[in-house]
């Protein structure tokens, strides 16, 4: 039941990454704005919540991860009340910034919880299968249920279904405890670390040259305070031992988040269907990753993390060169969806593995910063590229080689 609780509250973090978007009619013709703002009322979310991941993944490994994830999900359901009633733009953009502030919070405290109620490396494998089961339903969920409940009520009624699902949360999560931590936090370095994971998102949403040289000088200025930090942001060690996990995590997101903004485009621009019509388009690409995770966690626990992720790579390169190479997307995205099942739930267990004891949510605050970075620098690139698709399903072959070579390297070190 805890694993239910914990997992209902990043389903929550995962839905609204893609819920709004199909709403953006109806806000427009409700609240108005121009374009630019109605992209950053989808974009507030997203780039708060990739800038403050690895900063809520200290806060869980330092303050407790139960009292934290608490808080982040109390906080996300009275913030989309807010949202729901908001009477402009400017101040639902503002709103939806905290909202990706408290789903990193609540992203932090499940990954730590889960570290915690699941020591054992197997054990842990299988959870995190079940647990990636349940947040992959919120893939799935997303353009469906953001089709229904606009037709239904309107926009508004996108931040509604929030609130008791917190609720929800909470109760089942009502008994659980986490003791503090004792690893210290550096404030300014995780300032400097969000600044500049915010910037980075920023700079690949809107191509923005000035935000991007920002970052480049926010890098420099992270890079000597870490050096100099008594608690550096990153444990040490963790970047050199995952660096192909977090490479691998970082292409199949963009691989990912890439695919569904060209295919978003095809289906409704090119083939006019509905927002509904489209949202069910793409359940063979969704609906593997709502089963197929409880087959990984199993792999994982008893072959280790490394197979399912090569395996999983190798089907994401031929789904979307099926994608680019024929006129019939169902069957590719079958193909790519339980490629994704495989390789997203194998990192995770890998990274929380891997990680030095009391940093499991920092680790995996590493990855899925880096995913969200991936998942944006695809929206980006293949968004302009010629070929996008197959453009893609390259980097992910490319990708797949480099991981097999390293993790043979690895066995290699290992035996000798």
């Amino acid at each position: 039941m805890r694993m239910f609780g914990f997992s209902l509250a990043y389903f929550l973090v995962i839905l609204d990454t893609t819920v709004l978007t199909i709403a953006l009619p109806d806000l427009r013709a409700s609240l108005g704005g121009s374009l630019a703002g109605q992209q950053w009322a989808v974009n507030a979310y997203t780039v708060a919540f990739a800038a403050a991941l690895l900063a809520g993944g200290a806060v869980a490994d330092r303050y407790g991860a139960a009292r934290v994830f608490k808080l982040g999900v109390a906080s996300f359901g009275v913030i989309s009340l807010l949202s729901a009633a908001a009477p402009q733009l400017g101040v639902l953009i503002a709103l939806r910034a905290l909202l990706g502030v408290a789903g990193a919070l609540c992203t932090g405290g499940s990954l730590g919880l889960l570290a915690e109620l699941y020591p054992a490396p197997a054990g842990r494998a299988r959870a995190t299968g079940r647990w990636a089961a349940i947040t992959g339903s919120a893939l799935a969920a997303g353009p469906l249920l953001g089709g229904l409940l606009v037709d239904v009520s309107g926009w508004r009624a996108v931040f509604l279904i929030n609130p008791p699902i917190a609720l929800i949360s909470l109760l089942v999560m009502r008994a659980v405890r986490s003791q503090q931590g004792h690893r210290r936090i550096d404030w300014p370095v995780q300032v400097l670390a969000c600044v500049f994971l915010g910037l980075v998102a920023e700079a690949l949403i809107d191509a923005a040259p000035v935000a991007a040289v920002a970052a480049l000088v926010t890098l420099a200025a992270l890079v000597l305070a870490e050096r100099r930090s008594h608690a550096p942001a990153l444990p040490g060690g963790l970047l050199a031992a995952t660096w192909p996990e977090l490479l691998a995590g970082t292409v199949a997101n963009f691989a990912f988040s890439g695919a569904l903004f060209v295919l978003t485009l095809l289906f409704q621009d090119t083939r006019h269907l509905t927002p509904l019509a489209a949202g069910l388009a793409f359940l063979p690409l969704t609906l593997p990753m709502t089963v197929n995770p409880l087959l990984t966690g199993r792999l994982v626990a008893r072959y280790g993390p490394r197979p399912p992720i090569l395996g999983g790579l190798a089907l994401i390169a031929t789904g979307l060169a099926g994608l680019a190479l024929t006129g019939t997307p169902a069957p590719w995205l079958v193909v790519m969806g339980f490629g994704l099942s495989f390789v997203l739930p194998a990192l995770m267990a890998g990274m929380v593995g891997s990680a030095p004891p009391g940093t499991a949510g920092t680790a995996g605050g590493v990855l899925n910063a880096f995913r969200q970075v991936g998942a944006t620098l695809g929206v980006a690139v293949m968004g302009v590229v010629g070929r996008p698709l197959l453009t893609a399903a390259v980097l992910v072959a490319l990708t797949c080689a480099g991981y097999a070579l390293a993790a043979r390297r690895a066995r290699a070190a290992v035996t000798a």
